[in-house]
């Protein structure tokens, strides 16, 4: 598993076999692909409208919507609600939508501490790095790439660690100098990331200081204002 695509998400579809196809996900261009069990295709008309739409996104942890045979339907923080008219799905859940503070980055970060790490995931049962980042984003109302090197190509360079605000994004790379790791700065030299679970930890000129291991466990490469 590379990605997600989490409920009420939209694509296009790039390929077609028998039980899979390949994607092209629109909210950030990712492709990759999914089984034909998990899709339902809909008109190119429809698909332009929800891209014209403001998207409108659950806010809670999990909630659930309610389809047409009253059935519920568990859904992660984040999931595009956009969507539940054309499902015939009802929804009567918190949501969120436009732009917020750079304030607020931070403290939706918090709502995934202590979730597991999984390569790919983007919800609070399992997540990676930049899934994190990405969905912290996207629920404030900004849209980064899925990958931490692809989100390294957006915003503005910081020269010095002093220049950083809570919210903004630090990078690290491995020992062949490839970015590997983005996490989301906070307030006092501290980071919140996913290194096993998504975690507080202390970070410095050199990169990451784990506290328990007692050493760092991530080289700092640069620090990227996005707001």
């Amino acid at each position: 598993m590379v990605s997600q695509v989490l409920y009420g998400e939209h694509f296009k579809i790039l390929e077609e076999r028998a039980q899979w196809s390949k994607i092209r996900v629109a909210f950030d261009n990712f492709e990759a692909w999914i089984s034909n069990k998990q899709l339902l295709k809909i008109s190119e008309e429809t698909y332009f409208q929800l891209e014209n739409n403001i998207p409108y996104y659950s806010a809670d942890l999990f909630d659930f919507v309610t389809d047409q045979n009253g059935h519920l339907i568990t859904i992660p923080i984040g999931s595009a609600l956009n969507t539940r008219s054309l499902l015939n799905h009802q929804f009567e859940g918190n949501s969120v939508s436009g732009e917020k503070l750079k304030i607020e980055i931070v403290k939706t970060a918090l709502l995934y501490l202590n979730s597991p790490y999984c390569w790919g995931g983007k919800s609070p049962l399992g997540i990676d790095c930049s899934g994190l980042t990405q969905m912290v984003y996207k629920i404030n109302g900004y849209r980064l790439n899925r990958n931490s090197v692809d989100q390294a190509k957006q915003g503005e360079a910081l020269s010095f660690i002093e220049e950083s605000e809570a919210g903004d994004l630090a990078f690290f790379d491995d020992k062949d100098g490839v970015i590997d790791h983005v996490g989301i700065m906070m307030k006092d030299n501290y980071i919140i990331h996913v290194d096993g679970k998504v975690r507080i930890d202390r970070i410095d000129h050199s990169g990451i200081f784990n506290t328990e291991l007692k050493r760092h466990t991530h080289k700092l490469r640069v620090i990227k204002k996005i707001i």
